[in-house]
């Protein structure tokens, strides 16, 4: 939060704390895992975080503080686990 009104910018783009953060919590549970589905994973936590599917929008958009940027990402984060969980699900 400090360092978005410092920039003067909530979500400024030199920022990238909030996505490195999310998207270890993504490999925590995806390790050890091939490369391939590392990179499953950062590929799909990357579209999660660009797109921004409801309700990651709606965050995006309305919380505009240190918890508002972080929380986005983590929103990103869980999606991105659910579709790899129902993936491994759905290959047996």
């Amino acid at each position: 939060g400090r360092t978005g009104r410092d920039i003067g910018k909530a979500d400024h783009g030199a920022m990238v704390w909030d996505e490195i953060v999310a998207f270890w919590l993504v490999m925590l549970f995806v390790m050890p895992a091939e490369w391939s589905g590392q990179l499953a994973a950062f590929v799909l936590f990357r579209a999660f975080d660009m797109i921004k599917p409801p309700p990651i929008r709606y965050f995006d958009r309305k919380l505009k503080n240190g918890f508002g940027v972080m929380w986005d990402d983590i929103v990103a984060a869980f999606y991105t686990l659910l579709v790899l969980a129902l993936w491994r699900v759905m290959a047996g």
